[in-house]
C-alpha cells in the first residue's frame, strides 16, 4: 500500500496513515483504507485494528488541493457520499477499531476518528471541524456524529467558530475515551487493542452490532436482538471454552469458532 502500512501483533492490526506532511485524507488514501477494511473483515488473524498517523498528526483533514479539481456541487456531493459510506462501514465494522490521535485530528481527520469505535488522544492534541472557515460544511458525517459525543450546543460552537478543542477537553466531553501524555499514546492504545483481541470474535461482533442497532432502532428492537444474539453466541464453541475456562480458573483461548 502506498499511503498505509500495516503491521500485525497478536491479532491486532496496527495501521499507519503516512501521507506527509499532514496525513491528508485524499480520495486515494480513503480508497486504500477501504481496501484494507475489506481484507481485514475476512482475515482471522485480525481481531482488532489500531489506526494512527505517522509524523506530527493523526490527520489534519481532507486534501484541499483535491477540492480544486471538483467541477460541480453534484460531484462534491458524490465525494461526500463515498466518504460517508466508508466511515459508516468502519463504525459498523465487526472488529473493534481504535483511533490513536496525536497532533491534530481536524475536518475529515476527526470525522474518520469519530467513525472508529474508540478514541485515545494525547492531552494536547487538537480536535475540530473547521470546514466553515473554508466556506464549506463537514461532509463525511461530522455534523451527525459530533453532537452524539459532545451535545448539539458544543458541536455548533466547534463548527461555527472553527476552533478546535484539546485532547484533554475531548476526554472530558466524551469525544475521547482517554487522554494521555504523548509518549504513552501508542502504548495505551496497543494495550487496549490487545485486551479486546483476547475476546471471542463472535462476542465482539455481537456487541458492536448491538451498539449500532441502538442508534437507529427502538429500545425494544435492540432488546429483542440482544436476546437473539445471547442465544447465538451461546451455541458457539468459544462460549463452551469460556465457561470451561472459568470453571477451571484459567484464561480462555478463543478461536472464533
Amino acid at each position: 500500500m502506498g499511503y498505509l502500512s500495516v503491521q500485525k501483533e497478536e491479532y491486532v492490526a496496527i495501521v499507519k496513515i503516512d501521507n506527509p506532511p499532514a496525513n491528508a485524507l485524499g480520495s486515494y488514501v480513503l480508497e486504500e483504507l477501504a481496501a484494507f477494511i475489506e481484507d481485514a473483515e475476512h482475515d482471522p488473524s485480525i481481531r482488532a485494528i489500531l489506526l494512527y498517523g505517522e509524523g506530527k498528526f493523526f490527520s489534519a483533514g481532507a486534501d484541499i488541493k483535491e477540492f480544486t479539481k471538483v467541477e460541480s456541487g453534484k460531484e462534491f456531493s458524490r465525494l461526500a457520499a463515498k466518504g460517508q459510506e466508508l466511515f459508516d462501514r468502519i463504525e459498523s465494522f465487526r472488529k473493534p477499531v481504535i483511533a490513536a490521535i496525536h497532533g491534530a485530528a481536524l475536518g475529515g481527520g476527526l470525522e474518520l476518528a469519530m467513525s472508529c469505535h474508540i478514541r485515545i488522544v494525547t492531552e494536547n492534541a487538537k480536535l475540530g471541524l473547521p470546514e466553515l472557515q473554508l466556506g464549506l460544511v463537514p461532509g463525511f458525517g461530522g455534523t451527525q456524529r459530533l453532537p452524539r459525543y459532545v451535545g448539539e450546543a458544543k458541536a455548533l460552537e466547534m463548527m461555527a467558530t472553527s476552533e478546535p478543542i484539546t485532547g484533554a477537553e475531548a476526554a472530558q466531553l466524551g469525544l475521547a475515551n482517554k487522554a494521555v501524555q504523548d509518549e504513552m499514546l501508542l502504548h495505551e492504545a496497543k494495550q487496549l487493542a490487545g485486551k479486546m483481541a483476547l475476546k471471542s470474535p463472535n462476542t465482539l461482533k455481537a456487541v458492536i452490532e448491538l451498539l449500532n442497532i441502538r442508534k437507529s432502532s427502538s429500545y425494544q428492537e435492540g432488546m429483542a436482538r440482544e436476546a437473539a444474539l445471547f442465544g447465538e453466541v451461546f451455541d458457539k464453541q468459544d462460549a463452551k471454552e469460556g465457561i470451561q475456562a472459568f470453571l477451571e480458573k484459567r484464561p480462555p483461548q478463543f478461536k472464533g469458532e
